[in-house]
């Protein structure tokens, strides 16, 4: 896929895209962004540049926490993993994402005086 037909992230959509990799157990950083990248198509694809200042985000609100470990590779790796304030955040930020794709949705039809 062309680096031009990757989508755009929204402001603040990569930290619900952090957390809801992580709802489904810990992982290490290469481990959150190629996730982001399968489940997505290759469509959204996470830099490092972007991807490590968010988890340092995210740990500083305590939305996630860390600890060292061994990846498979055998290599001492990062984990991060989701807090119950996490779990919390991530339930509120998919309603307002839900909210929000129903509003879009809602400005893209043709409004009822012109039907």
């Amino acid at each position: 896929m062309a680096t031009s037909d990757r989508l755009e992230l929204l402001q603040g959509t990569l930290d619900l895209l952090i957390l809801r990799v992580l709802r489904w157990g810990p992982h290490h950083g290469h481990g959150i962004a190629t996730m982001i990248a399968q489940t997505s198509d290759g469509q959204l694809k996470i830099e490092g540049g972007s991807l490590y200042p968010a988890l340092q985000r995210l740990l500083h609100e305590q939305w996630i926490e860390a600890s060292w470990g061994t990846s498979v590779n055998k290599r001492r790796a990062r984990y991060y993993r989701l807090t119950a304030a996490g779990r919390r955040r991530l339930k509120q930020q998919e309603t307002n994402w839900e909210r929000l794709i129903r509003a879009m949705q809602l400005v893209g039809r043709e409004p009822a005086s012109e039907r």
